[in-house]
Formats: structure tokens, sequence, C-alpha cells
């Protein structure tokens, strides 16, 4: 009976299945795009965040990562006056994030339809270096955003639609754009897959049953030892 759990539990959990298509057009940022799957898109978590610090700049309020996390929702307003005010998270001078899909995967399209989106704010969308991982140890270069173009074809580069990657990371080039000021460096609003298959997540409590029934396997291996 563990052991039909535990199967089961981890099939669940690695499980990824196509969404249906349905055009949704979300966030008007230097473009936008459409977004086929909706909101599962994003980008659900920060995994690092290393803001390249030049005179001062980016300015504390400018440093929340966890802005760049889920929807866009930049309107151009925001006053910034704390991290919590801000709806977008500043790099820095040559600096970095690294975001990661939780419930989806960025995967290719097999056309040269872009597979991704930067969601970058302000008044130039400023040059980045885009990289691409399954396993956030293995990071593979995908080309830059720069200028006019925010989106990636990782196709180009010879991925395609079996391929499945969760982390995205983005480094500013210290070589273009500003290097100076409160808000210096590429400023994240979003990322999304444009390109994407839901993966299911197991409930917490699904989690702590199996935590359990773990601990139970361990412990009754202990006993006829």
């Amino acid at each position: 009976m563990l052991r039909r759990l535990l199967r089961t539990t981890a099939v669940t959990a690695v499980l990824a299945t196509p969404l249906a298509a349905n055009a949704v057009f979300i966030g008007n940022v230097q473009g936008g795009a459409d977004f086929p799957q909706g909101a599962v898109s994003f980008a659900d978590a920060f995994v690092s965040y290393a803001p390249g610090i030049v005179a001062s700049g980016p300015t504390a309020p400018h440093q929340g990562a966890s802005n760049a996390v889920g929807l866009p929702n930049y309107t151009g307003t925001n006053s910034c006056a704390s991290q919590a005010a801000c709806t977008f998270v500043s790099l820095g001078d040559g600096g970095t994030i690294t975001l990661q899909f939780v419930d989806n995967r960025l995967t290719g399209s097999g056309t040269n339809a872009l597979d991704l989106w930067i969601f970058e704010v302000g008044p130039d969308v400023e040059d980045m270096f885009v990289e691409i991982s399954k396993d956030d140890v293995t990071y593979h270069a995908v080309g830059k955003v720069g200028g006019s173009t925010a989106g990636v074809d990782i196709d180009a580069f010879g991925w395609g639609i079996a391929d499945q990657f969760a982390y995205v990371r983005l480094r500013d080039d210290p070589d273009l754009g500003g290097q100076s000021g409160a808000t210096v460096g590429a400023d994240i609003d979003a990322v999304g897959a444009i390109s994407t298959v839901a993966v299911s997540v197991p409930e917490p409590g699904t989690l702590a049953l199996l935590g359990l029934g773990l601990a139970g396997l361990a412990a009754t291996r202990r006993r006829k030892q």
C-alpha cells in the first residue's frame, strides 16, 4: 500500500500536461505578448538576486526581487517609496536575477514564434542576457533582449517542445543602457512563458502524508535490522 502511494504521488508531482490554448493578452509593457495559457504562464518565485550596485544605485526601494514574480502589474504611477510600493525590481549595472516556474515549465513551440517574454519597464527595454535551465545547475544562453525586443524564441537555440525549463536567469548588460541612478540596469516587472506546459504540484497534505510514509518505512527497516 505504501509503495503504491509513493509511486502515485511521485507520478503526480512530475506529470506535465499541455494546457488548452485560449489566447489571453496580458500586460501592455513594451508591446506585451499573447499568453495562450493565461496567468499560469508567469514565473512563480525568485531563486536569487544579485544587484549590480554602482554609486549606491539601484536604491533599496528598487531591490524587491519578489516584484518580478507573478503577473505584470506596472502602471507607471507607483512611487517606489518602498519595496512594497514598487511593482518591479532593478538589476543594477551587470546585476542578475533568477526566477522559477513552479506550476508550469517553459518549452519550445516547434516554430519560430517567441516562447519567452520579459516585461522590462521604463522608457527603453534595456539590454540583458537571458539564460534558461532545467535544474538550476546547468544554464544555457539564449541570446539577449534589448531595444524594442523583449521576447526570445528558444527553438532558435536548438530546443523544442520536448524540452522543459523551470528557471530563467537575466543579467543586465553593463556595457549598454544607463549605468547610474536609482533604477540603474534593467527593470523587471514579470517574466512569462508564452510556450508552456502545466506541472501538477502536490498539495501540502499529500506531501505531509508522503513524509509520514517515508518515516514509517525507515522505522520498520530499522526494527527489522
